[in-house]
């Protein structure tokens, strides 16, 4: 049934192997480049320039046709100006879970299947569905359903985590089923050394090798303000813009004797005000609301007509422990979140995914949090987690 299939090639080792994994099952594969961001780094150099000689260098190995798609204008439009909004509001947005939305696994599908007349697409994401890694499992009038990769630790889900039924239906995920040390194997016995051996990409990655301060600079007109302690409401410091900085973010203050940690933004007067130490108990928070959450299998019984309550597991960033949580359903299909664990520094623009077993059902964008441990009375210092 799906023979013609269309596989995203970034010129990395995850994608090769996928399009490899493809052909090995007989499949008519055909390699496309998605050209999403097109201005030179910091040295002059266009580093998609070089992704797109990689991902030649691969269709080569394998001996499948390679199109080169320009999705530059999609994704300025539809993801990096989405960011800069949100940074010029206080907001710490998730450029790769609507990258994944709005151009992987729209635009990109759409070209797809429209366009090249695929049967399916394929992507070198650590991720696994209900229908199997090549659609084995496809069932016409069934939903799928999103589930986490073999590897916990390059799980991927939690990026997916917006994409739509109707192109997960569609899309195969060949190296779901691999740890990472099983994908290199693969990929040297196959010769692949040219993206065997290259560094793998981390981080935000149109930003190169500058700092995240340097580079949203460009982008976000700097307005500096003042640093001020919570607790004391004296101004301890400078800052050159709101947008330059995140809650929970340890901030370098001269002449003060602690390290401080940012609390929250004040767009009105661009002030921010920081507390002194890491697990001081104003980072900390039980309660989340969000806007409306996007459930990608379908809507737990349990919350439909918002007459009950779920349990499921939780996370805000892509490597934290799911953690258990409860969570209600407002009649305008937005979600009031309670964690069994507080969270350090949840922000608003970034996403709480849900989970229940292996499946990741859904998520929706972090709105504000409830009253920090502090306002209530408690206290952190058992949970402590890790600086970011």
């Amino acid at each position: 049934m799906f023979k013609k299939v269309i596989v995203g090639i970034s010129g990395g080792v995850d994608s090769a192997v996928a399009a490899l994994l493809l052909k090995s099952k007989g499949m008519n594969v055909t390699g496309v480049f998605m050209r999403n961001w097109d201005v030179v780094n910091e040295a002059g150099e266009c580093q998609v320039e070089q992704e797109l000689q990689d991902a030649k260098w691969v269709c080569n190995n394998l001996k499948i046709p390679l199109i080169d798609v320009n999705f530059v204008k999609d994704y300025w439009i539809d993801v990096f100006s989405n960011l800069v909004e949100s940074y010029e509001i206080g907001k710490t947005p998730n450029p790769d879970i609507l990258c994944n939305r709005k151009i992987k696994f729209n635009k990109f599908f759409q070209y797809a299947c429209n366009e090249l007349g695929a049967d399916a697409i394929a992507t070198g994401h650590y991720a696994h569905s209900s229908f199997g890694p090549f659609l084995e499992y496809y069932q016409p009038n069934k939903n799928v359903a999103l589930l986490r990769a073999k590897d916990f630790y390059k799980d991927q889900t939690f990026f997916l985590s917006q994409i739509s039924q109707e192109a997960l239906r569609r899309t195969m995920f060949p190296i779901g089923a691999f740890l990472k040390s099983d994908v290199k194997k693969i990929a040297k016995e196959a010769g692949l050394d040219v993206v065997l051996n290259k560094k793998e990409s981390a981080g935000i990655c149109f930003i190169g090798r500058r700092n995240f301060k340097e580079f949203i600079r460009e982008y976000v007109e700097d307005k500096p303000g003042n640093f001020i302690d919570f607790e004391t409401g004296t101004c301890i410091g400078r800052h050159k813009g709101i947008h330059q900085w995140t809650l929970g973010q340890g901030c370098r203050i001269g002449g003060t004797l602690m390290p401080y940690y940012i609390y929250q933004k004040d767009l009105e007067n661009n002030n921010i005000y920081v507390v002194a130490g890491n697990n001081h108990p104003a980072l900390f928070s039980e309660f989340f609301s969000t806007a409306e959450v996007h459930w990608i299998n379908k809507e737990p019984e349990q919350l439909k007509n918002s007459k009950s309550v779920f349990n499921c597991n939780f996370r805000f960033q892509h490597r934290r422990p799911l953690v258990p949580c409860t969570v209600f359903k407002t009649i305008e299909n937005k979600l009031f979140i309670h964690v069994e664990e507080p969270q350090r520094a949840v922000t608003a623009g970034q996403y709480a995914v849900l989970y229940c077993g292996q499946e990741c059902l859904g998520s929706a964008e972090i709105l504000n949090t409830g009253p920090s441990f502090y306002f209530i009375g408690k206290d952190a210092k058992e949970y402590v987690q890790i600086d970011i």
